[in-house]
C-alpha cells in the first residue's frame, strides 16, 4: 500500500505541475509538451484505479491524438512568438466562453450525480474481469448471474459490446473531441487572408 501512495503522490505532483506549466509558459511547444505530460499523469492515475483500458485510451486519444494535433498546429503556424493579434472577435469568444462556463457550472450542479446502477457497475466488472481471466460458473453465480443466457452473455460480452450498447453515447462524445481538435489545429494553421500569412 505504501507504494501506491508514492506513485499517487509523484502522478499528483507531476500533473499539477504540467497543468501550472501549460498555463504559465510562455512558449507555445513547450506548454504543450507539459499537456502531453499531464495526460501521461491521468493515464497513471487510471492504472492506480485498476482501469487499464481507460489508461490506454487515454494515451492513445489524449497523447497520440490531440495532443500530437496541437503540436503539429504549432510546428506549421509560421509566426508563433508573435501569436494572434486582437481582432473584433474577442469580445464575443469573452462571452461565448462566460456563458459556456456558466452552463457547465450550472449543469454540474443542477445533476443527480449518481453511481451506475447495481446490475450495471456488476455487468462492467465481469466484463472486465473476463478480459483477464475465465469466467466459471461458480463465480458467476456467487455474483447473481445464475441463468444459463445471463452467464453466456456475461461470458461473450467484451468492452466493445459495451461502447456499442449502454455507453455508446460516452463513445460517441470521444469522436466529437477528436473533431473539435483536427478543426481547431485547421484553423490555427489556416493563411490569414489579409496578409496572406499563418
Amino acid at each position: 500500500m505504501l507504494f501506491q501512495d508514492i506513485v499517487f503522490w509523484i502522478l499528483s505532483v507531476v500533473a499539477v505541475g504540467g497543468a501550472l506549466g501549460v498555463v504559465l509558459v510562455p512558449d507555445l511547444f513547450r506548454a504543450a509538451l507539459l499537456l502531453i505530460l499531464v495526460f501521461m499523469a491521468v493515464a497513471g492515475f487510471f492504472v492506480l484505479l485498476s482501469a487499464e483500458f481507460l489508461a490506454v485510451v487515454q494515451v492513445l486519444i489524449y497523447v497520440g491524438a490531440i495532443a500530437i494535433l496541437i503540436i503539429f498546429a504549432v510546428m506549421l503556424t509560421r509566426d508563433v512568438q508573435r501569436g494572434n493579434l486582437p481582432n473584433r472577435l474577442q469580445i464575443p469568444a469573452a462571452v461565448f466562453s462566460a456563458l459556456l462556463l456558466a452552463a457547465l457550472v450550472t449543469v454540474a450542479v443542477d445533476t443527480q450525480w449518481e453511481f451506475l446502477p447495481a446490475e450495471h457497475q456488476q455487468r462492467v466488472e465481469l466484463v472486465q474481469t473476463s478480459a483477464v481471466t475465465t469466467l466459471t460458473g461458480e463465480v458467476l453465480t456467487e455474483e447473481g448471474v445464475t441463468g444459463p443466457e445471463e452467464q453466456a452473455e456475461v461470458r461473450e460480452a467484451g468492452l466493445a459490446d459495451l461502447l456499442i450498447s449502454d455507453y455508446v453515447l460516452p463513445f460517441e462524445a470521444v469522436s466529437v473531441l477528436l473533431l473539435a481538435a483536427l478543426i481547431g489545429a485547421l484553423v490555427l494553421v489556416r493563411p490569414n487572408p489579409g496578409t496572406g500569412r499563418g
